[in-house]
């Protein structure tokens, strides 16, 4: 299995569909933009704006390229099959999409071993300690997409090397089929109504969807971004009262009743849904106590094959035809309140998703907050809930 790290070099492990499952890692609101911004150059060169979604000379300029580019964009993962696609029929422009699978860490280091090749990766999509990491490396070029001013500052960072692209919360993916009075909060988990039935993704001293769940129910408890300790007393009371199960929630478990009620990201809940059609009731609950998310950034290769191709793509993602592409599949766009806000998200669209209101409240923690935290869950969980 392919693998990034999340927490520095001693740190946990996990695959590009882990890093969002488990959530840890994302830059946070207040200072993702001053983090990411201190590990890159201040040499930086200036960054080029397009300044509109398909200007003729880019437009004409990728069509001369003729291809683009891709690494590590699975079909299925945030609907980057029909981005793909999309974008081919879109601009008469070849996507070359190579290792579906692979992590970050690997994207970044395909820029290295195939910088000046024809096939080396134009953009990458990698999660925010790797946008550091490229930025602060010299591998990516400067560019502020035609939507950069709609971006909040928080989530790009300054000089146009990287930019926030969807993400994801902590969500209740409930059975409701089983569980006919559906929990809106962490409050209400601690009901007499759900024994057995609160599970997480995995133990979260290893898997990060469980880490998260963890930390969302510390917002809800009195914690912070600093203080992750009070999701850890939730779920030892919640094992107390006999509301917390150790079984590892699977989309299996959801199905056959073992995990009622799964705390997960909520686009992962929300595409477990089709196959649980005609078998069981399934509903995605965002928490309005604590909406703890976690996401990826888009960058260009500062050695790029197809220089305008990439710059091309960039428009297209953060356009809002692109936004609302991410969305159908599930993952939040950067975009997202406001293209509510707009009124721009289709009815039928916004039907199959949460409400839109929580995703207003949603907190990422930074790098050093992340390690601090994970640091304590390894240390606290084991004696106060697991055990062991």
């Amino acid at each position: 299995m392919d693998l990034d790290r999340i927490a520095g070099a001693s740190g946990p492990h996990l695959d590009r569909r882990g890093f969002l499952r488990l959530g840890v890692g994302a830059a946070g609101t207040l200072s993702l933009g001053a983090f990411l911004a201190a590990c890159s150059s201040s040499s930086t060169p200036t960054a080029t704006k397009t300044g509109s979604s398909s200007p003729a000379s880019l437009l004409s300029q990728a069509k001369a390229e003729g291809q683009l580019n891709t690494i590590a964009l699975p079909a299925d993962w945030a609907n980057y099959g029909t981005i793909i696609s999309t974008f081919q029929s879109k601009y008469g422009i070849k996507i070359n999409n190579a290792a579906p699978d692979d992590s970050s860490a690997q994207e970044l280091t395909a820029l290295k071993a195939l910088a000046g090749q024809s096939r080396a990766p134009d953009v990458v999509d990698v999660a925010p300690q790797f946008a550091a990491e490229g930025a602060s490396a010299g591998l990516f070029q400067p560019f502020k997409n035609a939507y950069w001013d709609l971006i909040p500052a928080s989530a790009k960072d300054a000089n146009g090397m990287w930019v926030a692209d969807y993400y994801g919360v902590v969500s209740f993916g409930v059975n409701t089929s089983l569980v006919k009075d559906v929990p809106t909060s962490f409050a209400d988990l601690t009901k007499p109504i759900y024994k057995k039935s609160v599970a997480l993704d995995g133990d979260p001293r290893s898997a990060g969807a469980a880490f998260a769940g963890v930390w969302a129910a510390a917002l809800a408890n009195g914690g912070s971004l600093d203080d992750i300790t009070p999701g850890i007393e939730f779920f030892a009371n919640l094992k107390k009262i006999g509301n917390f199960t150790a079984v590892s929630a699977t989309p299996a478990t959801s199905l056959n009743g073992e995990t009622p009620i799964t705390l997960n990201w909520d686009y992962l809940n929300f595409d477990y849904a089709p196959s649980f059609v005609g078998h069981i009731g399934w509903r995605t609950v965002v928490p309005t106590d604590a909406v703890f998310g976690g996401y990826y950034c888009q960058a260009i290769a500062k050695q790029a094959p197809h220089p305008a191709a990439a710059k091309l793509w960039q428009d297209f993602l953060y356009s809002d035809e692109g936004q609302l592409l991410w969305l159908a599949g599930g993952a939040h766009p950067i975009r997202f309140n406001e293209l509510v806000a707009a009124g721009k998200v289709p009815a039928s669209l916004a039907a199959k998703l949460p409400p839109a209101a929580p995703y207003k409240h949603v907190v990422f923690p930074t790098v050093a907050q992340t390690n601090a935290a994970a640091a304590i869950v390894a240390a606290q969980w084991g004696p106060k809930v697991a055990g062991a």
